[in-house]
């Protein structure tokens, strides 16, 4: 558990020097801070069956402390909004669920779809509904209904580079019928075409006066549109501060850490962060 694998103390690394380098400007205005967060690979740990995902104790317990202080703590998911809620197991901070195209505020139980997704809520499951369902089988492939997105999952395949081969081929197919294919970590997102993405997600979360600076981390190539987000939002003035940190593993795509300001090892990695964040 990340709460469980955190270094021995002792003079700060160069990476811990750089992480209190780029955190200071946040923890010296937390009243006008952010602190945005991907789930699955950054602050939970990837698991075989995405159903059993937790975010550890000691993570949530840090998520709860800087919830209270800080102007603005959320987690973007490519999940829907209740269940990341359900995974992180906080009603106290903001959620944004499927990659943007959900929002569940803090104590509210009725989540707000994306006003750009109306009239398209269809369009992937009606596409994965006519896919062969005996060659899905047969290459484990597994999908997974997220409303108006549809995941392929191909992690614990028989084999995964049979699966991913066939997965390749019904994205090329999704796109010549005008949808969206995502890859990432061992599956595939059909997405309506519909432009929201979690660096749409991020700039709609961040209000203009209450927040200038802000902090997002993630593992995958949906959160480096996150990243771009923060940066954009940085150059036209509305943050003064942007932190993007990777939290990368074997299976993570390069563009993930190309894009940061730091990275860090898996979940348990970016502990520390979040501890020096709280402190």
């Amino acid at each position: 558990m990340a709460g469980d694998t955190r270094p021995p103390m002792g003079a700060p690394t160069t990476d811990e020097r750089r992480v209190e380098e780029l955190i200071a400007p946040l923890r010296d205005r937390p009243d006008r801070s952010a602190v945005l967060t991907d789930i699955d690979g950054t602050i939970a740990p990837i698991v075989l069956d995405p159903a059993q995902a937790r975010v550890p104790p000691a993570t949530r317990a840090l998520l709860e402390e800087l919830a209270e202080r800080y102007a603005l703590v959320a987690a973007l998911s490519g999940r829907r909004a209740a269940d990341a809620r359900r995974v992180v197991g906080l009603d106290r901070i903001a959620y944004s669920g499927n990659h943007g195209f959900e929002l569940l505020l803090p104590g509210e139980d009725e989540v707000r779809p994306d006003p750009s997704l109306d009239g398209h809520e269809s369009d992937a499951p009606r596409f994965v509904a006519g896919l062969d369902r005996g060659e899905l089988e047969r290459t484990g492939i597994r999908t997974e209904d997220k409303g108006a997105i549809v995941a392929l999952h191909w992690r614990g395949a028989p084999n995964e580079g049979e699966a991913e081969s066939f997965a390749n081929e019904i994205a090329s197919e999704a796109e010549w019928q005008g949808l969206v294919p995502q890859r990432g970590r061992k599956v595939l997102e059909i997405r309506p075409n519909v432009a929201i993405n979690k660096g749409i997600a991020v700039a709609a979360l961040i209000p203009s006066g209450p927040v200038e600076r802000a902090l997002y981390a993630g593992d995958d190539r949906t959160d480096v549109d996150a990243f771009t987000a923060l940066r954009t939002l940085h150059d036209d003035g509305r943050l003064e501060t942007a932190v993007c940190v990777a939290v990368i593993s074997d299976e993570s795509p390069p563009e993930v850490a190309g894009g940061a300001d730091i990275a860090v090892p898996g979940p348990e990695g970016f502990f520390p962060v979040l501890e020096a964040l709280a402190r």
